[in-house]
């Protein structure tokens, strides 16, 4: 069961306490509570788990300090679409909105190099106002010889060039729950110049004990990618583990998933999931078109495979884009054959745009006829 709370309540801490301690009390009940921050206010979501089938819906409605009561049943019972549920979804993080109606695009290293190519990119990202991009420093391969990313001795860097050009959320990826602690003591040690989403990669999406450490932390917001050889639905219920440790900044992202019937790409590509994701979940869409097409291919119409599986991603709805450029990927130290050119930033943008634009008229179009219906 979730009880939201009425947001004047947060003004007085002894009333919320009240009704908490009051919560509290109910027999075999354990209760959680949830503060999802937007750009305009705080909703505090209140969890009640346990035996609730016996509590009464409008003994909880009534009492003093709560807007609304929502019964679960069904999976993913923190992220999850619910009847009569009418939260918000998104959520805004260091100036920056992420919704299931809006779109950034990450573009950036898959994993970090040297400090000419890092400053590179961003100074590339500030010549088409970007201010989203995806660093890696911290990189699990499957080959225990391959490199395995600098780590937190990239970070101070990093981050201060990202403030000089204006980044303000860097999506980076973490193996480890010390990684987290890294990251938060540099960007207090620089000044905090920018911001970072934590990235939960394919290869950890089971790991459960990072999951729940990762959620646990009230600072960053996590971007979780889809497992490459598990169901989605496995994949949601990792995303479940994070919200139930009390994360609700979460972006689910569809990377492809691992099958040769999708040779020659990388991947099998899962784009088609987007509307699906939005329709069980709250959580905004990201793609990941490098890792599902893993090369620069192209078809007779001159159009790369990468950026035609993008525009299938973002017709279909998609709220995030993660994208691999790289200055020279001929050098890049992983993943350069999948990676975009410096010189391809505005076509893939304007291309993306296009995109776009194709899924806002098939809205409007949809609301048309349902209006007619």
């Amino acid at each position: 069961m979730i009880v939201l709370l009425d947001p004047a309540l947060a003004a007085n801490a002894a009333k919320e306490r009240e009704l908490l301690d009051t919560l509290r009390a109910l027999p075999d009940i354990e209760v959680k509570v949830h503060r999802v921050k937007g750009a305009q206010k705080t909703v505090t979501e209140v969890y009640l788990i346990g035996d609730t089938h016996r509590l009464s819906l409008e003994d909880i409605r009534t009492l003093p300090g709560v807007e609304r009561v929502v019964r679960v049943s069904e999976e993913y019972r923190v992220l999850g679409r619910h009847k009569d549920d009418r939260r918000a979804s998104g959520f805004t993080y260091n100036g920056v909105e992420f919704s299931q109606e809006n779109l950034n695009v990450f573009a950036g290293l898959c994993a970090v190099d040297t400090n000419e190519n890092v400053e590179a990119m961003f100074r590339a990202l500030q010549g088409f106002s970007q201010t989203t991009t995806r660093m890696g420093a911290y990189k699990p391969r499957t080959n225990p010889y391959s490199f395995q990313g600098h780590g937190k001795s990239c970070l101070p860097d990093v981050f201060t060039l990202a403030g000089k050009y204006g980044i303000r959320v860097i999506a980076m990826e973490v193996t480890h729950e010390s990684h987290v602690d890294e990251i938060a003591e540099c960007l207090e040690k620089t000044g905090k110049p920018t911001g970072v989403m934590l990235q939960i990669g394919t290869r950890n999406i089971q790991n459960f004990e990072l999951l729940k450490a990762v959620g646990r932390q009230p600072e960053f917001p996590v971007l979780v990618k889809r497992g490459f050889g598990i169901t989605l639905n496995e994949s949601l219920n990792a995303a479940e583990y994070l919200a139930s440790e009390g994360k609700s900044q979460i972006v689910f992202a569809l990377r492809g998933v691992k099958t040769n019937l999708g040779d020659p790409h990388r991947n099998l590509v899962d784009f088609a999931h987007v509307p699906v994701i939005k329709r069980l979940t709250r959580l905004p869409v990201c793609i990941d078109p490098s890792h599902s097409v893993g090369s620069r291919d192209r078809a007779q119409d001159g159009i790369l495979d990468l950026m035609h599986v993008t525009a299938q991603g973002v017709v279909a709805g998609a709220n995030m884009v993660l994208v691999d450029f790289h200055p020279n990927p001929a050098k890049a130290l992983v993943d350069g054959p999948q990676a975009l050119l410096l010189s391809e930033l505005g076509w893939f943008l304007e291309d993306v745009a296009l995109a776009r634009e194709t899924w806002e008229k098939r809205c409007a179009l949809a609301k048309k006829h349902a209006a007619h219906a």
